[in-house]
């Protein structure tokens, strides 16, 4: 058999799959453009500093580098410490209040 040495080869999916946004990527976008994500972060962290949830990884922190040490605690320690246990305990409250707010975006944006 033989080919064809005038026709372009067949992009792989994949490729066509990356020059494509995402769902997510696009609603990113237009709450970026919206000025909604920005109010969306500020949102979490009032309501974070409500709770007690700052003060709270304020003080798992300072235990963690009294633990270790000054001297032999990194800023990359602490984020890999810490994040998981921050994350586990933010408020289900919280969540969804944030959770209603997306959705309530996304429907007035059509998306």
């Amino acid at each position: 058999m033989r080919n064809s040495v005038n026709r372009p080869p067949t992009p792989d999916a994949v490729e066509d799959q990356e020059k494509e946004p995402t769902l997510q990527e696009i609603i990113n976008i237009k709450m970026i453009e919206s000025g909604e994500k920005e109010k969306l972060m500020e949102l979490l962290r009032e309501r974070l500093v409500e709770c007690g949830w700052k003060d709270e990884m304020k003080a798992l922190c300072r235990a963690y580098i009294k633990k270790k040490g000054t001297n032999n605690v990194t800023v990359d320690d602490l984020v890999h410490v810490i994040t998981p246990k921050g994350r586990a305990s933010i408020p289900d409250s919280i969540k969804t209040e944030l959770l209603l707010r997306i959705r309530a975006f996304l429907a007035s944006a059509a998306l």
